[in-house]
């Protein structure tokens, strides 16, 4: 295949328009040497035109060469299209890259050579978290939950909770409000996600390490929860009940509407994104209504600042089933993954301040993951439920 015929796959394989012939034709210069001085060439070629990426810095280029360059095929075999994206998707990323941010993609897996395996054997036992929870009743009573549990679990005042076997739990009402409210708590562990059905019909996604404090039925007055951690919201709309989530010393009051609130512990604040409807975030020291598309920003003191033109899609990736990272820290990074994946998180010298960017599935290895991040330069090891990041 001649170098030019390469390049033009390659381009058009950023763009989605291989067809069969052609995906089959471009794995193919994959898989043996003698097609390895035409991927070289095409590639060079293509880090050439400005016209593809607009950058014409020879340092920079030159950084990302060595990002691209395909592994010896005696070790690296690849075994479906999704494992050439690691070149074709850092060709279509590299105005990210030149500015300083490495990107993950979906299918993306850096090559490993075998001479500096990053990943130690205790790595194996760390998986990714499923969905997984403990409720406690009103009496105390505490109820592990997972994907292979379903059917009635208990009555509580006028609610029957029942559990399915999606990673779901249900209340339903049975006739009117009780006067008297029972309170019930989900909480998700670090590994773990859960979905919840309140006996209202709103539905709430938790994320790892969160907790949700909740009557097992609502009262006459307002519909109030408690929640730590992270939780997607979609409300059912009653305009005589306001819904209202408690989150440390502030309040998110809504009447219809979708909405992401964070507030874990380790984060500088807590951060209330509105999605659809319209909410009122109040504090302390005040209080600031959000349209879609904002994000309400509480800070220790109490101060809220509000953000405009939020990546929606950022947001709510956990609960598609995605990291999604925009320009974050190695720190933001490493906080995701220490909940997903159950690991304490430590740090050795000077961590160099990159940004990270793009999306990777949640159901990925925490092999896959220390790849991309050795191929950013960030060195992690793993030991049994530690993992340590070095410069």
């Amino acid at each position: 295949m001649e170098s030019s015929t390469l390049a033009a796959l390659i381009r058009r394989y950023i763009n989605d328009e291989l067809t069969e012939t052609e995906l089959s034709a471009l794995l193919e210069t994959l898989r043996t040497d003698e097609h390895r001085e035409q991927w070289d060439t095409a590639m060079a070629a293509l880090l050439q035109d400005t016209t593809a990426h607009g950058h014409t810095d020879p340092a920079t280029l030159e950084k990302v060469w060595e990002r691209l360059q395909p592994p010896p095929p005696a070790i690296h075999r690849p075994r479906s299209l999704h494992t050439i994206r690691k070149w074709v998707a850092a060709a279509a990323l590299l105005a990210g890259v030149a500015a300083g941010t490495y990107y993950f993609t979906q299918q993306y897996t850096p090559p490993v050579k075998p001479a500096s395996k990053p990943a130690t054997s205790t790595s194996l036992a760390v998986k990714p978290g499923t969905n997984k929870a403990v409720l406690t009743l009103a009496d105390g009573t505490q109820v592990p939950l997972d994907s292979t549990g379903s059917g009635a679990l208990a009555l509580q005042g006028n609610s029957r909770i029942t559990q399915q076997r999606n990673g779901q739990l249900t209340y339903t009402a049975n006739g009117n409000a009780s006067t008297t409210l029972q309170y019930n708590n989900l909480h998700v562990p670090r590994g773990g996600q859960f979905r919840i059905t309140l006996s209202d019909g709103t539905k709430v996604w938790l994320n790892a390490a969160s907790d949700l404090h909740y009557p097992t039925s609502f009262g006459p007055g307002d519909r109030r929860v408690e929640l730590s951690g992270e939780a997607y919201f979609e409300v059912a709309q009653q305009a005589n009940h306001p819904f209202k989530v408690v989150v440390n010393s502030s309040e998110v009051q809504v009447l219809g509407t979708s909405f992401n609130v964070s507030a874990y512990g380790d984060e500088a604040f807590t951060r209330t994104t509105l999605l659809e409807g319209a909410v009122k975030v109040k504090s302390l020291q005040g209080e600031a209504r959000l349209r879609p598309g904002q994000q309400a920003q509480i800070h220790t003191g109490g101060q809220i600042t509000v953000k405009d033109d939020v990546d929606m899609d950022e947001v709510v990736a956990w609960k598609n089933g995605y990291f999604q990272f925009n320009h974050e820290k190695i720190s933001g990074v490493m906080n995701q993954l220490s909940r997903w994946y159950d690991l304490d998180v430590t740090y050795q010298g000077t961590i160099p301040d990159r940004e990270f960017g793009g999306h990777i599935s949640r159901s990925s290895s925490i092999e896959d993951i220390i790849r991309i991040l050795e191929l950013s330069k960030i060195h992690v090891k793993v030991d049994n439920k530690k993992i340590t990041v070095m410069p």
